[in-house]
């Protein structure tokens, strides 16, 4: 009939024709649309424009649609709708995991990625940079530029975040753009990157093949894991490592100074924008923490940590999480100078097989959420920082993370250490226990050719990507505290974290407010997690007024009854620095309340509020 039109729909899983009448109403088109696509009534919004405009609504009265239009559908997030798949038509940043899952697609070939990720939220930071363009914007050339104000052209056109040619000519260059300017070179296509998938490499034989006996008797193409053949990474999903301030470095490099072993600690911080790179990220160093280890001038042993999970507690209510890792590597070569020999360079070595191994352990214990991987996760932000020399013979900090492709060898135990070659890799041979693919890299001969070589054994400038180290020009600092509470693990220095040492810290800060007492990584830590009066439940408000840097907070938690216990203990085990103590903590101290737990005057032991008398050695309370 003539008054039959061929109308276009616009969905994320793609484009379909439908047929109407120009006199159907609207009510009948969208029912015949939610039949279509499989919706119920509520599931779904159809839409004369692509911004979401005009939208057609079942009372309205007519359709008004011409032959050859062009609607646009977008699946409804309600509770009622039968699926929910990734908008196409809506910039990246708008794309979130959603909380369900449904799988609700007549054909698997059309599920969107929502379907078959994991339900894993990214990072804060991650979310951000989706929502912005990343455009570089450039002003207009008085030389090159023949238009109006207004105009563009090719040499003021904004570039996209990826282009090589503009990280190139950056001061310093840019070798690896960002993973964020990755990810839009990835869906910048007409298809806004629908089909794009990032795949973990996996090492390892698929599982349930049937077709043949298991290995080592039996293997196939469909289960046998894909050669490898190592690539330099062009992406780095961390661009700059800042520490906040050198007094957080120093302290860590005291150990070595005074007893010349090594000494590894974990990088507490956060990530932001690095404004310097399109879409770039920096992670901000706000504090090391010291694990048990046990160094020498030439190895250390990281031991068992009982303290591991209040650690990760404590930072994480102060706004903080794991960032990354820091090891030193140095020998001393004047002591009088206090200058450091230089062993890492480009003719030697910049991270050993072995550390890059532990390295690629460490990322993939923290491995990067994402939401284009079917797995949930993609890479890792966990970075590596070396404490070495420089060509000037001064402490340098340098910061290297390693690739996916390392990660994935590392992740399936096929990649070992030389033991006589540092700066060289093995790949594993397969064996009746454990089959390992073939890996390989590029390199060029005498001649200038390209060679492919086995990776047996593999030089580790392939795995290893590094990041710019830097120190702020204005210090900032998340802890405010000025004085040194000692720090964790440091016994071999004589260094001890107890009521003594804080009793002492605490005689020396009479001048300072009490949030800046208590603003110290290490003395929230010893507070949490001493044996004798453990605040682990109580000190919440405590870490929100050091996050928040709020004095009121931290006077209201100054008057509860655990900080008074704190003040007997310390008064008890300080003696003779009673009076600077009084004075630290808010003038005289008072009378310890009834209500409140005490210490006796001469065996030191925590007695029960509302007793006169020591339960151990019996004697008065006063």
């Amino acid at each position: 009939m003539a008054d039959n039109i061929i109308v276009r729909i616009q969905s994320p899983d793609g484009m379909r024709k439908l047929s109407a009448t120009k006199r159907e109403t609207a009510a009948a088109f969208l029912k015949k649309v939610a039949k279509e696509y499989g919706f119920n009534s509520n599931g779904f919004s159809i839409y004369l424009n692509r911004n979401k405009t005009d939208e057609i609504l079942s009372q309205s009265k007519a359709l008004s649609l011409k032959h050859g239009d062009m609607l646009y559908l977008y699946p409804s997030s309600s509770p009622g709708s039968s699926s929910e798949v990734m908008d196409v038509a809506t910039p990246l940043s708008s794309f979130s995991i959603p909380s369900t899952s449904s799988s609700s697609s007549s054909s698997s070939s059309s599920m969107s990625r929502s379907h078959s990720s994991p339900q894993i939220p990214e990072d804060e930071i991650d979310q951000i940079l989706a929502k912005q363009d990343g455009k570089i914007y450039r002003n207009k050339d008085p030389q090159l530029c023949r238009h109006g104000a207004m105009g563009k052209c090719v040499h003021c056109v904004p570039l996209e975040p990826f282009d090589e040619d503009y990280l190139n000519h950056l001061d310093p260059p840019v070798k690896h753009m960002s993973f964020h300017a990755y990810i839009r070179k990835l869906t910048g296509g007409a298809d806004k990157g629908k089909f794009v998938a990032l795949e973990n490499i996996s090492c390892k034989i698929k599982l349930g093949c049937d077709g043949h006996p298991p290995w080592p008797e039996g293997i196939c193409t469909k289960c046998q894991p894909s050669a490898i053949t190592l690539n330099r990474q062009k992406y780095r999903h961390v661009d700059n490592i800042m520490f906040e301030n050198h007094t957080t470095a120093d302290r860590f490099l005291d150990f070595w100074r005074k007893t010349g072993s090594q000494r590894m600690g974990y990088l507490y911080g956060r990530y932001t924008e690095h404004k310097d790179i399109p879409l770039g990220i920096r992670a901000e160093v706000a504090a090391i923490y010291e694990p048990p280890q046990i160094g020498t001038q030439n190895s250390l042993e990281l031991m068992e940590d009982p303290k591991a999970a209040a650690v990760e507690e404590i930072a994480a209510k102060l706004g903080l999480c794991k960032v990354g890792w820091i090891f030193t590597d140095l020998l001393s070569e004047d002591t009088r100078k206090g200058t450091v020999r230089y062993t890492r360079n480009k003719d030697s070595y910049f991270l050993s097989a072995e550390e890059c191994i532990t390295s690629g352990d460490f990322q993939n214990k923290h491995s990067n959420a994402c939401r284009l991987s079917p797995d949930g996760h993609f890479g890792s932000k966990f970075f590596t920082v070396v404490a070495t020399g420089g060509p000037d013979n001064q402490v340098h900090f340098e910061g290297y993370q390693v690739s996916n492709q390392c990660m994935a060898l590392v992740r399936d135990e096929c990649l070992l250490p030389c033991r006589d070659a540092p700066e060289l890799g093995y790949a594993k041979e397969s064996s009746t226990e454990q089959y390992v693919p073939d890996v390989f890299y590029k390199d060029k001969d005498k001649f200038g050719n390209d060679i492919t070589y086995l990776a047996r054994p593999l030089p580790v400038e392939y795995l290893i990507i590094d990041i710019t180290t830097t120190f702020p020009k204005d210090p900032q600092y998340t802890f405010s505290s000025s004085l040194r509470f000692p720090i964790e693990n440091r016994e071999a220095l004589g260094e001890t974290q107890d009521f003594h040492s804080l009793a002492t810290y605490l005689g020396q800060c009479s001048a300072s407010s009490f949030l800046d007492i208590v603003s110290d990584f290490h003395i929230l830590l010893f507070l949490v997690t001493n044996e004798v009066m453990p605040l682990r439940d109580s000190i919440g408000l405590l870490l929100d007024a050091v996050k928040t840097s709020n004095e009121e907070l931290a006077q209201t938690w100054k008057k509860s009854e655990q900080w008074a216990t704190i003040e007997q203990l310390c008064s008890t085990v300080g003696g003779q620095q009673s009076g600077s103590l009084d004075y630290a903590m808010g003038g005289p101290s008072a009378p310890a309340s009834s209500s409140s737990m005490w210490s006796c005057q001469h065996c030191t032991f925590m007695n029960q509020p509302g007793t006169e008398l020591c339960e151990m050695c019996s004697l008065p309370r006063s």
